[in-house]
């Protein structure tokens, strides 16, 4: 009896890999087993690097903050206390924008607090 491989489906698996390492530099974007280290790598990189941009833009957003409210005289941990003890329900996102964008209404949320 003759052997029996799935090479359509092998085929398959390997052009998805080699079209994942497409723009890689060197062999790995043309040979299998570099490929395949490349893009296991690339994915590992990706998924810890979606965590870090989530805590890298909460660190944008706390300095931003910080920095509009220094000239009232309030310190970023001092204002987010005041902010929560009056119940103003502003996320931090929503915050640094209105600090970076539109300072005015920045200015009416410090004033309600002080």
């Amino acid at each position: 009896m003759p052997r029996a491989t799935n090479n359509p489906a092998s085929k398959a698996r390997r052009k998805k890999i080699l079209k994942s390492a497409k723009g890689y530099y060197g062999r790995s974007k043309s040979t299998i087993r570099a490929a395949q280290r490349a893009v296991d790598r690339a994915g590992q990189y990706s998924y810890r690097d979606r965590r870090v941009r989530r805590r890298e833009f909460r660190r944008l957003w706390i300095i931003r903050i910080n920095a509009a409210v220094r000239p009232h005289g309030l310190s970023y941990s001092r204002f987010m206390y005041l902010l929560k003890e009056k119940e103003i329900g502003l996320d931090r996102k929503t915050l640094a924008y209105l600090a970076f964008e539109d300072i005015d209404a920045f200015n009416a949320i410090v004033a309600e607090v002080l």
